[in-house]
């Protein structure tokens, strides 16, 4: 029963956001993400979902651990090191970029370090941490919630670019020539 309650929170929250960046992608002069103004109420609406759906996943994972059949040494060996990677860039980044300006915060083209390679080193960061815990805990519903979250991640920049070409201009537009959308 908690399992289920679980994914059907975690797939709430995906199935939410998903729509927010939908209707942003939509209806860009009136999208929710990024915020059209970043308040005091924006990290609120950025960062409970956020972390709710993470701890949906890992909550998944311990109650349904080991219950696909993957082998351990690539449990392990594959899902520990993504999960490992994924955060170092993920929580680097941050660092360097500041929660305000992960939050949706208007604050300047972000070009240098990971950025030079990749337009959303965050959301890949993120996507890596996820797959990795999918592998890592071989949970069934830890797999489907997490390829939600996948999706949702994938899409996001599309919402942002729209925003980020309106904020930053003709310097946006040399960097997307140069570095690449994911990868």
């Amino acid at each position: 029963m908690m399992e289920i309650l679980l994914t059907v929170l975690g797939l709430g929250i995906a199935a939410a956001t998903f729509a927010a960046i939908i209707w942003s992608i939509a209806r860009p002069t009136k999208r929710l993400w990024p915020p059209i103004r970043y308040t005091v109420l924006t990290p609120i609406f950025v960062w409970v979902p956020t972390f709710t759906l993470f701890g949906v996943l890992i909550a998944l994972g311990v109650l349904g651990w080991g219950d696909l059949n993957i082998p351990l040494l690539l449990r392990f060996g594959l899902g520990v090191p993504l999960i490992l990677l994924g955060n170092v860039v993920v929580w680097g980044a941050v660092a360097g970029f500041g929660v305000r300006k992960t939050g949706g915060a208007a604050d300047g083209l972000q070009t240098d370090g990971l950025y030079r390679h990749s337009r959303n080193p965050q959301y890949m960061a993120d996507v890596a941490m996820i797959l990795g815990w999918v592998v890592l805990t071989a949970a069934p519903l830890v797999a489907v919630v997490g390829f939600a979250a996948i999706i949702v991640l994938l899409a996001a920049p599309f919402s942002e670019e729209p925003w980020l070409r309106s904020q930053y201009g003709r310097k946006y537009d040399e960097y997307t020539a140069q570095v690449r959308r994911f990868f």
